[in-house]
């Protein structure tokens, strides 16, 4: 199982700031749990699609696209952020 956190105008879009989810087979990098949860279709196809632009983090240390994910890790997704 892992732990999903959103963030930002992600948690807001999908009404969802928190889930936990069995790894489902074949789901092994970032790229592959976003292509998983956009097939549950409506809101979150549109708001985890790839031309959103979505940051991630696994167990707190930011991850790229061909990140592994394993069973027991967090992963956050989180718009970009910009400093000022």
């Amino acid at each position: 199982m892992i732990t999903i956190l959103y963030f930002a105008r992600l948690r807001e879009r999908l009404g969802c700031h928190e889930e936990r989810l069995d790894l489902p087979a074949g789901v092994g990098t970032i790229t592959d749990l976003l292509e998983h949860l956009r097939t549950r279709g409506g809101l979150w196809a549109e708001a985890l699609s790839e031309g959103e632009r979505i940051m991630s983090a696994v167990n707190q240390e930011i991850a790229q696209p061909r990140t592994s994910i394993r069973d027991g890790d967090e992963v956050a997704f989180f718009p970009p952020v910009t400093g000022g």
